[in-house]
């Protein structure tokens, strides 16, 4: 065990008296890396709000020249950058076939998935969308919701997923997933939240195309 030196006084490490200024060396480095993450979310935050407010203008502009699909993929690109997940989609609901169709995917099967059709209630988009509720899982594959008929059919694999309904005035539009967050961390409440928001933009988006649509 070490001995503390006549007259010194302090902390002891495990090789001798704690060096002040190893240890002032030591603590900055460490704060210096803290303010770095904190740039750097500050950063990402003040893109994110950017997104938002660029959307949110380009919503209120719609009209019959409007690109649809590209303000949507907007929309989706804006919900996973903002929850760091690279694969996700936005689905609309068809009133006529009572199914959810893919219209924008983002990663790895965008091609692919664009287009593909489920039914109201079929796995955890289909169960969002007819309850109107959001769905966080950490283990997707473990939750009786979930369907394994999209991952087998398009060599895909689910881990988590975050998934939010797009609703106006209490009318379910589509929805919008998210799924394996960047570095296979869980997802947060806080991600939830954030893309809650973004539903909400991409449901005026979509209730003024609607609008639109029908003349008015």
């Amino acid at each position: 065990m070490p001995t503390r030196p006549l007259g010194q006084t302090g902390p002891l490490n495990q090789t001798g008296p704690l060096d002040p200024v190893r240890f002032v060396q030591v603590e900055n480095v460490r704060l210096q890396q803290e303010n770095e993450e904190l740039r750097e979310e500050n950063t990402r935050l003040r893109s994110i709000l950017n997104g938002l407010q660029a959307l949110q203008s380009a919503s209120g502009k719609i009209d019959e020249k409007t690109n649809v699909l590209r303000l949507l993929d907007r929309v989706l690109q804006l919900g996973l950058i903002s929850i760091n997940s690279e694969n996700g989609s936005l689905l609309v609901v068809d009133e006529d076939t009572h199914e959810l169709v893919f219209v924008v995917v983002h990663g790895t099967v965008r091609e692919s998935l664009r287009g593909h059709r489920i039914p109201t209630g079929q796995g955890v988009a289909g169960w969002v969308a007819e309850k109107g509720k959001s769905v966080v899982l950490d283990n997707a594959r473990q939750d009786s919701r979930f369907s394994f008929e999209v991952d087998q059919a398009f060599d895909f694999y689910t881990r988590s997923m975050i998934c939010v309904p797009i609703i106006y005035n209490e009318r379910v539009l589509g929805v919008i997933q998210a799924l394996n967050k960047q570095g296979d961390e869980p997802f947060e409440s806080t991600d939830i939240a954030l893309l809650g928001v973004v539903a909400q933009m991409a449901a005026v988006a979509m209730h003024k195309v609607i609008l639109v649509s029908e003349g008015e």
